[in-house]
């Protein structure tokens, strides 16, 4: 990115970016508007690692090639944990904002910051006590004990890095300014994969160099990001009289915080489950498994983005006690969702071979075969996949922080359950259906949740008539 550019966004009309907001006008536009910002994160992050890792291979070989994969899951588990507490505190940012009360978000801002540390603080230090133990546990070879370690020693210390960077691009995406939010994530890919050439291809660091220039490039941003926030936004800056002891906000902090933190992991665990399952099938299996994991990748990016547009929508209206403006939204983005998710449904089903022959070579056949199987029966149930993330964005957005957490463990616990169960005799496939059998559960669940909250309101509001 160029300095012109950076410049140009720092020094952007004050006036303009107060005003942003989603509390009126076109419910669809904005969603829209919203969206198309964090698609382009989404996909730039994917970019990104595809990146990262392109550059530890070329230079450093294969051990460090597969060091790295091994640490970044076990990384990944802590990353997850630690964006989900942060995309927890961005709901409560995005409620005080819409409904105006700017004393409130001065004072969250400083139990963010201050809270937060210390659950960084935490983190990081367990994370690094039972490091020797979770390389042990996910089966590390030993030639790569010492390089792996390495790595994540770097990672796990620069916490505080990915936390304020993570912190502050959430409080501008919560405030609606995605846009700004995207272009300091561009600046941090951009900066990172500069870094990681410089440190591994020009100084020799190792893997070392690649740990270094993420861990360097998320505190480069982060202070971008607060400068950005405190330029434009100072009448949402905590103040002096802001600081102080406030246990409500210190325990809504914590739940949502915590609550978005658990659903990250127990995300990522159950993927990490299903993986297993899948390693029962060998090398094609796994290779397969691999290749549909970057197209679902994608166009998951579409669903996810959608969900988290209507997070920040619902969240602000919801603050604003306007109701009506809410459920329009629901209705809104499920329409919309909707529209994406039969779009990939036939782009999946049609693109299957040319697809997986896009990531495998011609002389995979068995994996060729059952990677695009496996993409023409997902592909009928993509719709489940659009209308469950636009729920969760919904849950979300109105504080039932819970509901994903339940929805996502029976979801895990059904296509972990199945996959175990059905890949031995149906191979690669039977993990797509166990996949679509989740996908039905959790919008099940979401909806009869739904359904018990409206009548929940509905019995309030004629109680109180």
């Amino acid at each position: 990115m160029s300095k012109f550019t950076l410049l140009f966004i720092l020094n952007s009309e004050v006036s303009v970016i107060k005003h942003t907001t989603l509390l009126s006008g076109n419910i669809k536009k904005a969603l829209v508007s919203l969206a198309l910002p964090l698609l382009a994160g989404t996909l730039l992050q994917q970019l990104y690692n595809t990146a990262d890792v392109l550059i530890v291979g070329r230079f450093l070989g294969v051990n460090a090639f597969a060091a790295v994969g091994v640490a970044g899951s076990v990384m990944n588990l802590f990353l997850f944990a630690l964006n989900g507490f942060c995309a927890g505190l961005a709901m409560i940012f995005a409620q005080f904002y819409g409904a105006g009360n700017n004393a409130a978000f001065r004072r969250e801002v400083f139990v963010s910051l201050s809270v937060g540390s210390i659950v960084t603080a935490l983190l990081g230090g367990l994370s690094l006590f039972a490091l020797p133990t979770l390389l042990r546990l996910t089966q590390t070879p030993p030639s790569l004990i010492a390089p792996v370690t390495s790595y994540l020693t770097i990672i796990l210390v620069g916490l505080f890095a990915c936390y304020f960077y993570n912190l502050f691009s959430g409080i501008l995406r919560a405030l609606g300014n995605t846009r700004a939010a995207l272009v300091f994530l561009m600046l941090c890919v951009t900066l990172n994969v500069l870094l990681d050439w410089l440190f591994v291809a020009v100084f020799a660091f190792g893997i070392a160099g690649a740990a270094l220039a993420t861990v360097l490039a998320q505190a480069v941003c982060a202070v971008c990001c607060a400068a950005y926030f405190f330029k434009h936004y100072r009448f949402l800056c905590c103040r002096r009289t802001d600081m102080g002891i406030y246990p409500a906000l210190v325990k809504q902090t914590l739940k949502f915080g915590v609550s978005f933190a658990i659903h990250q992991a127990s995300l990522y665990i159950g993927k990490l489950l299903v993986q297993g399952a899948v390693n029962t099938l060998g090398t094609q299996g796994i290779a397969a498994y691999t290749a549909v994991g970057r197209i679902e990748g994608f166009a998951n990016s579409f669903g996810d983005s959608g969900g988290q547009a209507l997070s920040l929508f619902v969240s602000q209206n919801y603050g604003a006690g306007n109701r009506q403006r809410v459920r329009e939204g629901l209705r809104q983005g499920l329409l919309l969702q909707w529209g994406l998710g039969l779009l990939f449904s036939v782009l999946l089903f049609v693109t299957a071979v040319p697809g997986m022959q896009f990531f495998l070579s011609s002389g995979d056949a068995q994996a060729l075969h059952s990677g695009s199987g496996y993409l023409k029966l997902i592909a009928l149930f993509y719709l489940l996949c659009f209308t469950g993330n636009t729920f969760l964005g919904y849950f979300r957005g109105i504080g039932k922080v819970l509901v994903p957490i339940g929805g996502t463990v029976l979801q895990m616990a059904v296509r972990c359950t199945f996959s175990y169960l059905w890949v031995g005799a149906w191979g690669l496939p039977a993990v797509a259906a166990a996949t679509a059998a989740g996908w039905v559960i959790i919008v099940l669940y979401q909806v009869v949740v739904y359904r018990l909250l409206r009548r929940k309101a509905n019995n309030t509001t004629s109680s109180t008539a």
